[in-house]
């Protein structure tokens, strides 16, 4: 074993404290560390975007990530989307209803790029384009991309509260 150094990082609004080696990659840190294995290792080399989570809700690819980077910062993964009472997000709601996965492996990253594209987007509808551009950086090898998109356009609607 390595040296080992504090880490201080809240992951989905949890403190955490727990030491790690300088060379750890954030997605391991997530999975192994902390048993949040929603973010999925798929590449390891942030070509698919499985592994995206928001870093100070910036999204990320966290293969590409030291976990000691993140020092003092937010980190929210796909399990900390869904509401305390257990209410899906709207983006987890939009690719259910819309039938936005098939096999799954992508969708936890999907689901956080399209978080962040939404914040930088702003309130109202988006656009195909927009949305196609704003998940170029993660890749689906089962759903052709129609039913993500139409997700992620559903759940910007919904979050704004301005119809289409």
């Amino acid at each position: 074993m390595g040296t080992i150094v504090p880490l201080q990082i809240t992951v989905n609004g949890q403190p955490q404290e727990v030491p790690v080696e300088p060379r750890q990659l954030l997605v391991h840190y997530l999975r192994d560390t902390l048993g949040l294995t929603g973010s999925h290792v798929g590449c390891d080399t942030s070509n698919c975007g499985a592994c995206t989570c928001l870093v100070d809700g910036e999204s990320v690819k966290s293969c590409t990530v030291l976990a000691v980077q993140c020092e003092g910062a937010q980190v929210t993964t796909i399990e900390g989307m869904t509401g305390a009472d257990g209410e899906l997000h709207p983006l987890q709601q939009g690719f259910w209803d819309e039938h936005g996965l098939q096999c799954g492996y992508c969708t936890p990253g999907m689901i956080m790029a399209a978080a962040d594209l939404i914040e930088r987007h702003g309130p109202g509808p988006i656009s195909e384009e927009d949305v196609r551009a704003g998940i170029e950086g993660n890749l689906c090898r089962c759903t052709g991309y129609h039913n993500i998109v139409k997700a992620i356009q559903a759940a910007a609607e919904k979050m704004s509260g301005v119809p289409a």
